[in-house]
């Protein structure tokens, strides 16, 4: 297992971020933080930590800028988010350590939205889809033209939350599937929560990685309670 700090820079903007790379990863996955969040968000590191375990490579980049982050305006501009995204998968697509790789995107709360949006503007490589206690609804005029199979999963106690994904469930075409994990609140806090959230998102990327976009297997189940 490597991994290493690294700078993504285009023009004027830099952004640091931690790359993982397993030994034979069989995809990367991109991690879309939420509400000001960055690569050191300790629930997003868990979920990394398990995914590299799991030969699923990682990279959790800051999508803003320091300056950029003190800005709530920006924290929540999804076009921005998605722009940063879609930044992050052409570096991906271009350095040698990673270019092979499928890509798939997880997104945290407003982090989904911006993920989401990233999927249905540029389909390309993009295999796969996981929100965490996500906001698609933020991207509400883009989920129609979204082709990666996507997962939604919402704690149990979240129930404005678990609302917006059903309407964001109706809106996808792809192949998809709503996980609802009893007994968890918006942050997946309690514990064996979050846990859940990493062998759903786990299993959700190795098989879309290993069998490309089109294979709708483990995309059969409308909505789960587990």
């Amino acid at each position: 297992m490597n991994e290493e700090t690294v700078r993504i820079t285009r023009g004027p903007l830099s952004l640091e971020g931690v790359l993982g790379l397993p030994t034979k990863a069989i995809g990367i996955v991109v991690f879309a933080h939420g509400s000001g969040s960055g690569r050191f968000s300790p629930r997003n590191n868990f979920v990394a930590r398990y995914l590299q375990q799991g030969q699923v490579a990682t990279l959790l980049l800051d999508l803003l800028t320091p300056d950029e982050a003190e800005d709530r305006r920006k924290v929540f501009d999804i076009d921005l988010l998605a722009d940063r995204v879609l930044f992050a998968k052409g570096w991906l697509e271009q350095d040698d350590r990673t270019k092979r790789l499928d890509i798939g995107y997880f997104g945290a709360s407003t982090g989904a939205g911006a993920a989401l949006q990233a999927a249905a503007r540029d389909p390309s490589s993009i295999r796969a889809v996981v929100s965490r206690g996500g906001r698609p609804d933020l991207a509400e005029p883009y989920l129609p033209s979204v082709a990666a199979p996507t997962l939604l999963i919402v704690g149990g106690d979240d129930e404005p939350v678990i609302e917006m994904n059903r309407t964001a469930y109706r809106l996808l075409s792809c192949p998809k599937r709503l996980v609802i994990v009893p007994g968890a609140s918006h942050l997946f806090e309690e514990p064996g929560t979050l846990e859940q959230v990493a062998e759903h998102a786990l299993a959700w990327f190795q098989h879309y990685f290993r069998s490309g976009p089109h294979n709708g297997g483990v995309a059969t189940t409308k909505e789960s309670h587990r």
